[in-house]
């Protein structure tokens, strides 16, 4: 009689795995307790011993295509200009979000930051300073990306799965007559679905609100730089003149 081949046993690694592969293959709206439990071969009832309940699971799938964006970022030295850094970062990060596309929903609704986020904050912060930003500069600058830094935007008003947001023809002449300029832009064709994480979040878009932002701190950086030269010179010429009079407050004593 042959053994009976031995059953892996379950970690919340396996399970969040599982939970990631569902979502991945079928939507965010397929993962349940019960599916994820089909997947591994369990009762759903084995899968509370990892994660307490649906909302823990969905917070640990979080986590864990955050881990695998922060590695990629990690992945990616230093360059020469930072900002090719940044954006070779940011666009890694993408690559992995465009391989969870579930996954930035539920992101940008989680309340608390991911311990594994630190390292990529890190990061982007030496990164920043070795290239001239002050501290307070690069404070905002993570404020001013925002989720680019790991890969999307956030969109208002992002129209739900099949739905494309388009009005109707009877919304489009109204919007026509008046507000000519919303309708014009309604007719241009803006978003493709290459690269696409959403209706507006679109590759095409992605890059071009990251070119915009990193390109205002590079300016803000050249300001902060010129204002801390202005300073050194104005202190040092200060520090001059102190010792001049000095001198020669010393010269006509000793006179």
């Amino acid at each position: 009689m042959s053994a009976r081949p031995v059953k892996e046993p379950l970690s919340r690694e396996r399970v969040l795995a599982a939970a990631v592969a569902v979502a991945d293959a079928h939507g965010i709206g397929a993962v349940t307790m019960r599916r994820v439990a089909e997947e591994l071969d369990c009762e759903a009832m084995s899968l509370y011993h990892h994660v307490s309940d649906k909302k823990s699971l969905l917070s640990g799938m979080v986590e864990t295509v955050l881990v695998e964006a922060v590695e990629a970022s990690l992945a990616i030295q230093d360059a020469p200009a930072w900002r090719s850094a940044v954006a070779a970062r940011s666009l890694a990060a993408r690559h992995v979000m465009l391989a969870h596309p579930w996954a930035p929903a539920l992101v940008s609704a989680e309340t608390e930051s991911p311990f594994a986020l630190y390292a990529l904050y890190e990061q982007f912060v030496a990164t920043l300073i070795n290239a001239g930003f002050t501290y307070e500069l690069a404070h905002r600058a993570i404020h001013a990306l925002g989720p680019l830094i790991l890969g999307f935007t956030n969109e208002l008003f992002e129209p739900d799965a099949g739905d494309s947001g388009a009005p109707s023809e009877e919304e489009m002449a109204a919007i026509a007559e008046t507000m000519p300029h919303i309708a014009q832009l309604a007719a241009m064709e803006l978003h493709e679905s290459e690269g696409s994480l959403g209706v507006c979040d679109t590759q095409a878009e992605f890059e071009f609100t990251l070119a915009l932002v990193l390109d205002g701190l590079e300016a803000r950086r050249k300001v902060a730089a010129r204002a801390a030269t202005a300073t050194a010179t104005a202190t040092a010429a200060t520090a001059t003149a102190t010792a001049t009079a000095a001198t020669d407050t010393a010269t006509a004593t000793n006179s």
